[in-house]
């Protein structure tokens, strides 16, 4: 099992980004995406269920963000616009074969797998 994170990269601020997850083994029920800026701890920033579409984002992203998963490639976005300076960290995937509750999707601890990690970096 194995998830490759891409599409990290340089934008200005107020510009957009598309991450992207795939995932290869057995398909996942639940993603999600978490970064860590320089000197903080990783945080929460989006996840989805994957048989229903439920979604919750960290209330820094709602509006901005938009997570979304295309089964049929066993893969996960984060679409990413009005981008802001705070917005930069190393962004990762994570994902589990659990169907998570609603109130677990923001959990690091309920994700058993994780990407390697893609930079973002907002620039004034």
């Amino acid at each position: 099992v194995q998830l490759q994170a891409s599409g990290g990269g340089l934008v200005q601020d107020g510009g957009s980004l598309r991450l992207s997850c795939a995932a290869s083994g057995r398909p996942f029920n639940s993603y999600g995406w978490f970064r860590q800026a320089p000197g903080k701890e990783r945080e929460f920033v989006a996840a989805i269920r994957v048989g229903d579409g439920r979604t919750r984002y960290a209330d820094s992203v709602k509006g901005r963000f938009t997570i979304s998963r295309d089964n049929a490639k066993n893969t996960a976005y984060l679409q990413m616009n009005s981008l802001k300076l705070e917005d930069t960290a190393v962004y990762y995937c994570a994902a589990t074969h659990k169907t998570l509750i609603y109130s677990s999707l923001r959990s690091i601890s309920e994700f058993d797998y994780w990407g390697q990690g893609t930079q973002v970096t907002v620039s004034s």
